[in-house]
């Protein structure tokens, strides 16, 4: 692990872990591409579904969040998860929850998935299975870092 020895309670690490890693890498990967291609018009849906949307009239605005905010967000969590690093910029975060900033960072990406997937229920006239795998995603993000493994993991120590 790239931490400072004795940052981390527990070297081993569970499957909980393991596989909100795996989630979080699986949503960096197809955020990327799917912010990409809202971007180039690759896979933009429908200009008249923007009409039930407030605010925005173009698929630049959501592509950029698709793609910076979970596809480059949703990276460096899975990084901080995986590797561990101490990050001294988010030392007050450690502080607050006494855990590694990774754990409050991944509840934060489900949570804003969460409302991304809520957003699209809301305002767009068809749904789609990826809504409800996405979503479900998105809780699992939300849940496990409370699992008691994980937080053993990822409690910061003396």
């Amino acid at each position: 692990m790239a931490v400072t020895a004795g940052r981390i309670a527990s070297a081993h690490r569970p499957a909980a872990v393991t596989v909100t890693i795996g989630l979080l890498w699986f949503l960096a990967v197809t955020a990327a591409a799917g912010g990409i291609a809202l971007l180039f018009g690759a896979a933009a849906p429908d200009e008249e579904w923007l009409d039930s949307v407030p605010v925005i009239d173009t698929w630049v605005i959501p592509g950029l969040v698709l793609g910076i905010g979970f596809g480059l967000g949703s990276a460096v969590v899975a990084y901080g998860l995986q590797r561990t690093p101490h990050w001294e910029w988010l030392g007050w975060l450690e502080d607050l929850t006494v855990y590694h900033w990774s754990w409050a960072a991944t509840i934060a990406v489900g949570v804003g998935h969460a409302v991304w997937i809520g957003l699209e229920f809301a305002y767009l006239p068809e749904y789609s299975i990826l809504q409800y795998v996405y979503g479900s995603i998105a809780i699992a993000l939300m849940l496990i870092p409370f699992l008691p493994a994980m937080r053993r993991h990822l409690r910061i120590t003396a």
